[in-house]
């Protein structure tokens, strides 16, 4: 994470460890998602293709980048924010509104987080030449992009989170899916009864001591 920072994908990082966002969905948030009173993220759509469609209706360059229903109707879901991710939104929107200034007349404000100098939103694969020259230049496991997600969900099952709640964050349709997925040893599932509590208060402060 904080090798990202001076990259343009630090953002998408940020939600993709601390949040466990799918990555259509990172780039579908917006700073009106944000409850910044109850530092919470409303998750509520995602960019992707239009099923049935084709890229010549679409304006140039915008024919990956429509507003889609998101998988499921549980990944309809609203997540907590830690207060490490709660800052970075904050400096982010800084840049946003800079940028904004800086290029009346021409940015598109569309109000999107993770999005280009000029306002216009990021396709799903805008992350993969700088994820991967991130994992080599700092050493790091070449891992897919996908298992920043993974690893939210499975730091959660493994300090003992309630499966259900977890399966919640993550947007699935059924807890089972969750621990099939990334329930990977007994040594997860030891404990999973212990009462859940407050899912904003224990998970932000989880994330806030990783």
């Amino acid at each position: 994470m904080e090798a990202s920072r001076d990259t343009p994908i630090h953002m998408q990082v940020l939600f993709a460890v601390l949040l466990g966002l799918r990555r259509c969905e990172i780039n579908g948030g917006k700073y009106s998602d944000i409850d910044y009173i109850n530092r919470t993220l409303k998750v509520q759509r995602q960019l992707g293709k239009k099923p049935n469609t084709t890229a010549g209706v679409f304006p140039a360059k915008t024919y990956t980048k429509q507003v889609i229903k998101l998988k499921t109707p549980s990944s309809y879901r609203t997540i907590p924010i830690p207060d490490y991710v709660f800052e970075a939104i904050l400096e982010e929107r800084k840049v946003y509104e800079k940028n904004r200034r800086r290029r009346s007349g021409t940015f598109q404000d569309l109000d999107y987080i993770c999005c280009f100098s000029y306002g216009r939103p990021r396709s799903k694969d805008f992350h993969w030449k700088h994820y991967k020259k991130l994992l080599e230049d700092n050493g790091l496991p070449n891992i897919r992009w996908h298992d920043l997600r993974s690893t939210f969900c499975t730091i959660l099952l493994k300090n003992n989170f309630n499966p259900k709640a977890v399966s919640q964050l993550m947007g699935h349709a059924k807890e089972i899916i969750t621990m099939d997925m990334y329930g990977d040893n007994a040594e997860t599932l030891k404990d999973t009864s212990m009462p859940f509590g407050n899912s904003k208060e224990i998970i932000a402060d989880c994330l806030d001591n990783l």
